[in-house]
């Protein structure tokens, strides 16, 4: 109630944190140019493949996979200020207690007017796993094993969704050797020391660099 005073003198609502609500006005008789507040999500999905070539497969409890049998990969959403690679491990870790190993970016999907009727990102991250012994989340996660490829390929929802059926092509793909998709390269922007991530074909190598994760 307090803030219905200023929307009245030309305010507008631009963003709400857990510790204050942003209302914004432009004064200059032009275009206003403020921009947008955050419009996307960033979500991954976890490829995570053993030298038997089984994948690392969960069913969820919840959610629209709640008690329809499929199987499918750990999934989650990146957390502020959290790179990708290092969401990718930790929801793997969160889900199954399996311990893993980033190694490349395989492909992204953007969809728009998706959660809260913001635009969507989703990472398909391959992974190492380095630990095999599953300790799944009881809270979310109502079964996980390791499954053979070509079973979690079979399935009929897999084989029904177009987006699962590419994101399956591409992992076997990249299983025969026939896929190459992006390792993180470690680098710094103009913006910030801090240290960030390019995402690059491995077998591209620049001046003065290495392309070690």
């Amino acid at each position: 109630m307090l803030v219905e005073p200023a929307v009245k003198e030309g305010f507008y609502y631009h963003h709400a944190e857990p510790k204050y609500l942003m209302l914004v006005s432009w004064l200059p008789g032009t275009a206003n140019t403020i921009p947008a507040n955050a419009t996307h999500r960033v979500g991954i999905g976890a490829f995570v493949v053993n030298e038997r070539n089984e994948v690392l497969v969960v069913q969820e409890k919840s959610g629209r996979f709640r008690g329809t049998g499929v199987w499918k990969f750990p999934t989650g959403v990146v957390d502020e200020g959290e790179d990708i690679s290092d969401a990718a491990v930790r929801e793997v870790k969160e889900e199954t207690g399996v311990n893993a190993k980033f190694l490349e970016l395989l492909a992204f999907r953007q969809s728009h007017k998706s959660f809260f009727d913001k635009s969507d990102l989703f990472f398909v991250c391959m992974l190492q796993p380095l630990s095999h012994d599953i300790q799944m989340q009881e809270r979310e996660i109502e079964a996980a094993q390791w499954m053979p490829f070509e079973q979690y390929a079979a399935q009929p929802f897999v084989q029904g969704h177009d987006l699962l059926r590419y994101i399956s092509d591409i992992c076997s793909a990249k299983m025969e050797g026939r896929y190459t998709g992006f390792s993180p390269v470690p680098t710094v922007t103009g913006f910030s020391a801090k240290k960030t991530y390019l995402y690059m074909h491995g077998n591209v190598r620049t001046t003065g660099s290495s392309n070690d994760p």
